[in-house]
């Protein structure tokens, strides 16, 4: 095998697409600030105990291991970054009120986690730590359909579900962790028959509540339904009363229900949702509430946010223009390299034809470049 050829699902990005990464990158940023959302940068690698606190199991089996050589110790990449997010929120800010945090970075996956896809995401994501309230998460959706909406995604449906639904249905069941995967993969498949088989000793009530749940997607209706086959529960009732809220206040989107969605359970505490387009394999978001995330750093702060891949992104929306650039030549006269420098100082991109590359091709497509006329340098149209 070449020494240059790269693991699976790893790719470097070349100019053209890391441009349009980088552009994306920084209005999704500013949409956040426009938020008040402040950055935060956390590292790539930390011990691995720091790193899987609390996670779970999923996280773990995503996570690179290595040895710290200078410590010995076992360090881990990160394969998600709220986590540390928390982490930063317990124990470097330690605000008593709201804090609002962003983060743009890559992680690293151990398998990619859908067909097609890189195990090397760039991650964003946005996070209000310290409100318990609705408020907090209707946020924290809007904001993530504006982080589309500016990067010019079209065609957005917002998929909402409540991880309470699901546990209050296995309150009082005992079951072991594996049989409980395998109730959840059965769950998120559909998949009605195993789904009979694994519950058929559950408790009857426990039993048709998660048989009703295979069918409980859709639109608007589906919480009606929900209310009148699912069994009476104050946790059920509170979870539709506010799914429905949520869905009065989204504009600008298609909104769906599906009350069996389950992908990232343990990590959830409350709403959930994720946003499709057409054009991406799976949801181009996921985010909602997991209030409990920050417990394990000893603060265990009300938390709600999203999270998406920026490379998967750039594949679903048109590929932007290239800044129009200047031609200039390359020389040593002083009024020359001022003219240039004056030109870039103003935000223009200044291409110098560096000697004996006059005929090759011109990567930035310049429509106008800088000549001597009368004595001054001036820039004038291709």
């Amino acid at each position: 095998m070449s020494a240059w050829v790269l693991p699976d699902h790893i790719a470097d990005v070349l100019p053209s697409e890391a441009r349009h990464i980088e552009e994306l990158r920084r209005q999704l940023l500013d949409t956040a600030r426009g938020y008040g959302c402040e950055l935060v940068m956390p590292p790539l690698l930390e011990h691995l105990e720091s790193l899987l606190t609390g996670t779970g199991e999923a996280l773990d089996l995503q996570t690179f291991k290595l040895v710290d050589q200078l410590s010995g110790r076992m360090m881990g990449l990160r394969a998600d970054t709220t986590p540390q997010v928390a982490r930063i929120d317990a124990h470097l800010l330690n605000r008593s009120g709201v804090a609002r945090l962003c983060y743009c970075g890559p992680v690293l996956h151990t398998r990619p986690d859908r067909p097609h896809a890189t195990r090397e995401p760039l991650q964003f994501g946005a996070e209000i730590y310290g409100h318990a309230g609705l408020e907090a998460d209707l946020e924290v959706l809007l904001l993530a359909l504006d982080c589309l909406k500016a990067t010019q995604v079209a065609w957005l449906t917002v998929d909402l579900a409540d991880a309470r639904i699901v546990r209050s249905l296995f309150a009082g069941v005992p079951v072991e962790a594996q049989a409980l995967r395998d109730v959840h993969a059965a769950l998120a498949a559909k998949d009605a028959s195993s789904l009979a088989r694994l519950t058929r000793d559950f408790p009857a009530a426990s039993r048709e509540g998660l048989a009703a749940l295979v069918t409980l997607y859709g639109d608007e209706t589906v919480l009606a339904e929900a209310r009148r086959v699912l069994p009476p529960s104050p946790a059920i009732a509170q979870a539709l009363d506010q799914l429905a809220w949520i869905g009065r206040h989204l504009e600008g989107a298609a909104i769906t229900y599906d009350l069996a969605d389950l992908r990232g359970y343990a990590y959830y505490s409350g709403i959930r949702f994720g946003i499709y387009t057409p054009g991406a394999s799976d949801a181009l978001v996921r985010g909602g509430r997991y209030d409990e995330v920050g417990a394990v750093f000893g603060r265990n702060r009300p938390a709600a946010g999203f999270s998406l891949d920026v490379k998967e992104l750039v594949g679903v929306v048109a590929k932007r223009p290239l800044k129009a650039a200047i031609r200039a030549p390359w020389g040593e006269q002083p009024q020359l390299r001022a003219a240039i420098a004056r030109l870039r100082a103003e935000g223009e991109t200044v291409v110098c034809v560096l000697p004996g590359h006059e005929s090759e091709v011109d990567e930035f497509h310049c429509d106008r470049e800088l000549v001597a006329q009368h004595g001054q340098w001036a820039v004038r149209p291709l």
